[in-house]
């Protein structure tokens, strides 16, 4: 079945190509294009397109449908394009003439836009839910081992003093911008598209603002125009955030390798989270965090990936932009698995609690030998020298007490003011207003 479809058989090849890989990305679009029919027609009904008997039929039929969806079992079958086409075939083959009205005043244009919308919306919402787990993760270890001291670097040789609780909450910290990047992402992903039709509204008196509010979004795309516009814009958006979490991922996972070698030993991995060699017995390697770390280097390339093929598109509806569906919507499940088995792996680690006892770390504590005679009175920039000095004649003794007190320092990490940060961005994310959208949405009927 095809939505266009005049009597005119298409060339094969040609079909083949056109549709591509719409039927297995789609599957993934399909319990939100329900969704968005049930809030399309309820609106239908609402101006005088429907009769109030033929919505409640429709909608319970698509209640029937959503729940094959929700079961995993929807097919879409073969010959039919996409998503739109199956669930309308679905309706007018179980209910006739009647399942024919659904698509008044709607384009497959702004259908593919209200879907991915809503897909992107509960998407974000798994992404932000394993970003809280890991950040949890990293705050507990922070404070676990907070007065535990690792050597700092700069040029990856040894600076000053840090410690296990800077390093974790570090990253736990990181995490709070990287949210505060996606929630941007997620209020221009939480707005309305549907009635923009092709791009350029329709002679139907559509109600937008009830579709908006059935579905729970915040607000209307409300030029029909720059709806259509938004494809392509929301997804590299969201993408730039997401990509802003797996650098972050990225980062820590080039840590964690580095710090369990043997040249490090920071900290350990237990055995049952590490691989073997099929030559070197007595390998143990970090392949979790090295996939971590590739995956992670991949997705950081998806914002690239979207804007070249968007980037150079004038106004209106392209097919180019159906070719982005097979790059964003897998991006999802493959951040969050990272997210997920990184919480646990840094859950699992073993500390090393001895690292600075090692002599080869004495020089880290230089600066604080200068800073203490710079408060005894002597100028910062004769201190430094006097403890240059001693260094290079080997007389450096240095002392490991030390006494950070300042905001974000190692006496002094604020973890709870990074919670605290996070709980106020946590906030911004207002799921519940969906939730009893959707939920009453699917009541109806």
């Amino acid at each position: 079945m095809k939505l266009w479809d005049k009597g005119q058989a298409t060339n094969a090849e040609i079909e083949k190509f056109t549709v591509g890989r719409d039927r297995e990305m789609d599957i993934f679009l399909a319990k939100h294009d329900i969704l968005g029919s049930m809030a399309h027609i309820t609106m239908l009904e609402s101006v005088g397109l429907l009769e109030k008997s033929e919505l409640q039929i429709l909608l319970r039929e698509l209640k029937k449908i959503y729940a094959i969806a929700e079961s995993g079992k929807f097919v879409i079958e073969e010959g039919v394009e996409d998503v739109h086409s199956q669930v309308e075939a679905m309706l007018i083959q179980e209910l006739g003439d009647i399942g024919k009205k659904i698509h008044s005043g709607r384009s497959r244009n702004d259908q593919v836009l209200l879907d991915l919308k809503l897909f992107t919306r509960e998407k974000i919402r798994e992404t932000v839910e394993a970003v809280h787990t890991l950040f949890n993760v990293l705050i507990r270890q922070s404070e676990k081992y907070k007065a535990v001291l690792m050597p700092g670097y700069t040029h990856l040789q040894i600076a000053m003093p840090s410690s296990f609780g800077l390093w974790f909450g570090a990253y736990a910290e990181s995490l709070t911008d990287d949210l505060r990047l996606l929630n941007a992402a997620w209020q221009i992903c939480n707005r309305n598209p549907l009635g923009s039709a092709a791009g350029y509204g329709s002679s139907f008196p559509l109600n937008r603002t009830l579709t908006t509010e059935l579905l729970g979004f915040d607000g209307l795309n409300y030029n029909v125009v720059y709806a259509q516009m938004g494809r392509g814009k929301m997804e590299r958006n969201v993408a730039f955030a997401l990509s802003s979490i797996a650098a972050t991922l990225s980062k820590l996972a080039f840590d964690a390798c580095m710090f369990t070698s043997q040249n490090f030993g920071f900290f350990k991995l237990p055995d049952e989270c590490t691989t073997g060699s099929s030559i070197m017995p007595h390998k143990k390697n970090p392949d979790v965090f090295e996939l971590v770390r590739a995956k992670c280097n991949k997705i950081q390339a998806l914002p690239q990936q979207i804007t070249l093929i968007a980037n150079n598109l004038p106004s209106g509806y392209f097919r180019d932009l159906q070719i982005i569906k097979e790059v964003f919507i897998p991006v999802f499940d493959e951040l969050n698995d990272c997210l997920q088995i990184a919480a646990y792996m840094l859950k699992e680690v073993k500390i090393n609690e001895h690292i600075i006892e090692d002599r080869k770390y004495e020089l880290i504590f230089s600066v604080e030998e200068v800073n203490k005679r710079a408060l005894a009175g002597i100028p910062f920039r004769d201190a430094y020298k006097q403890v240059g000095i001693e260094i290079e004649e080997g007389k450096f003794t240095p002392d490991k007490n030390i006494a950070h007190t300042h905001e974000g320092s190692i006496g002094n990490l604020c973890n709870a003011e990074i919670e605290k940060l996070m709980e106020d961005i946590l906030k911004q994310f207002d799921f519940s207003k969906i939730d009893k959208a959707e939920k009453a949405l699917l009541q109806q009927g």
